[in-house]
């Protein structure tokens, strides 16, 4: 008579590596752009460098990331229509800022920076 083999302690163990493993990837290849967060990204061209937007450095209470769409698939992933593009993110997306046909984004750093507030005070 053959002994039945037990798996029990094998299907946990690959069970636990499945979870560890979406755990890491979710962390590697999360949402979040920036370490911070709240992030604001400037998505831009290089052939549109003259209008890109100077104040950015400038905001506060959030993390700043300036992305050229000339390269990878930022473009398509974010569904930049048009540059600068400024989104500002919690995990999410929460506002966005676009250019107006003249290439040039209109909104002011206090325009920004009052949706970072904003977000900020949501928390509280």
């Amino acid at each position: 008579m053959k002994e039945k083999i037990n798996y029990t302690w094998q299907i946990f163990g690959v069970y636990i590596l499945i979870i560890i493993f979406m755990l890491f990837a979710g962390t590697m290849f999360g949402q979040n752009i920036c370490k911070e967060d709240i992030c604001v990204v400037e998505f831009n061209a290089s052939w549109n460098k003259s209008n890109g937007v100077d104040y950015l450095n400038t905001l506060t209470d959030c993390g700043v990331k300036r992305i050229s769409i000339d390269e990878g698939d930022w473009q398509k992933k974010y569904n930049i229509v048009i540059v600068p593009t400024v989104i500002v993110f919690n995990g999410k997306e929460v506002k966005r800022f676009q250019a107006d046909i003249s290439f040039k984004l209109l909104a002011t750093k206090e325009e920004v920076q009052e949706v970072i507030d904003e977000v900020i005070m949501s928390d509280f």
